[in-house]
């Protein structure tokens, strides 16, 4: 089951909220996606998740690939009883990673060759085995194997990838249609084209045309500046299926999505939040939260006033200043977990504005009081 109902637009820009049923649950859009890269959000309980207000999250094809084996995944019965997570769950097809493994890869027509970045061990990743992985690992939403090239890259060698990601697509099409887990399953294309607008349109119109049943935006946040990102969306999100779900891969900072929702995105991941958590940092309405400053060593406030997480209701900013100062492993915890909420909150006032026809208004007052400015971001 894969349905997408679009419940309310925004009269000023592009924004619009909706409902994502898949067979796990509902997922309420725009979301914001935690990632679990190995069957685990860092440092968090599959309870800590939900705590949070999470209704999807996303897992690494190619680490479960390697990590305990999709083969063993499927044996415990999927990922979401492997995990003990009965709500959605996304896989991404490890393209990324592989991507990411520039030293220690070979690309071809067929696929990629490229060596386990734990062993060395060598490993083979085609369209048609990646497909195969996800239908063992079993997530509600699964992505076509796609090549993710850096930034900046050649025109003619971005024209090349697009054209073998469409081919890769078809590839992934095929084996999903005689799988028989087109209900089960709901596998979306990845539009490349670098921040080449032609290409773009190229990579969309051959995928449309191949009829997924949602579309992502791929190859961005691979080291381009955050207003290449939002031209990418700007002119990507009017090639695509106005009643299919779009998903922005690997973008997710709080202001990347206000901007890329009021550009017409729903959905987003990004280790962003988390990762900050683990160093100490925590978002806030007020902005970025450095428990590392000296100014936060006598402050007996918490994170964030307005907040009703865990971490807000119990503790100060010196406390886990303390905590954080003395390593003790359940600073990582709460920061985290204070992090993904804050994400989850985001959400919700997107979705309660846009609902207002109020989405304008809302983002200025959210950046105004996050950046301590004018409400914009740049």
């Amino acid at each position: 089951m894969h349905e997408f109902k679009i419940i309310a637009k925004d009269s000023k820009t592009s924004a619009r909220t909706g409902v994502l049923k898949l067979p796990h649950g509902e997922v309420k859009t725009p979301c914001y996606m935690p990632v679990g890269t190995q069957a685990s959000v860092k440092a968090l309980s599959t309870e800590d998740v939900l705590a949070c207000g999470s209704e999807i999250l996303l897992a690494n094809t190619y680490h479960l690939m390697l990590r305990p084996g999709a083969d063993l995944i499927e044996k415990a019965g999927g990922l979401h009883k492997f995990m003990h997570w009965d709500k959605p769950i996304l896989t991404d097809s490890g393209g990324f990673q592989v991507f990411s493994l520039a030293d220690l890869r070979k690309i071809t027509e067929d696929g990629v060759q490229f060596q386990s970045h734990l062993d060395g061990s060598k490993w083979e990743m085609n369209p048609e085995s990646a497909t195969s992985l996800q239908h063992k690992i079993g997530a509600d939403i699964i992505m076509a194997f796609d090549e993710c090239i850096p930034y900046p890259s050649a025109e003619d060698y971005v024209d090349q990838s697009v054209q073998r990601t469409t081919r890769w697509a078809e590839r992934c099409l095929n084996v999903h249609r005689k799988s028989g887990k087109e209900s089960t399953q709901a596998l979306y294309g990845i539009v490349q084209g670098s921040n080449f607008p032609h290409l773009r349109e190229k990579s969309a119109r051959q995928l449309v045309a191949l009829g997924f049943p949602g579309y992502a935006i791929g190859g961005v946040s691979v080291g381009e500046p955050k207003e290449s990102i939002y031209e990418v969306v700007k002119y990507t999100v009017p090639l695509l299926p106005e009643e299919k779900p779009r998903y922005l891969m690997g973008v997710g900072t709080p202001e990347d999505l206000w901007e890329c929702v009021e550009r017409g995105m729903d959905m987003f991941d990004c280790v962003m939040p988390t990762r900050i958590a683990r160093n100490g940092t925590a978002l806030t309405r007020k902005g970025r939260v450095i428990l590392k400053n000296a100014q936060y060593n006598g402050d007996f406030s918490s994170l964030d006033p307005e907040c009703t997480c865990e971490c807000c209701r119990n503790y100060t900013k010196v406390y886990l200043r303390h905590l954080l100062q003395a390593e003790e492993l359940l600073v990582l915890r709460l920061l985290s977990l204070h992090n993904l909420h804050f994400m989850m909150e985001i959400c919700g006032m997107m979705q309660k504005s846009i609902r207002e026809n109020r989405f304008v208004e809302a983002k200025q007052e959210f950046m105004a009081n996050y950046f301590g400015t004018n409400g914009k971001s740049s």
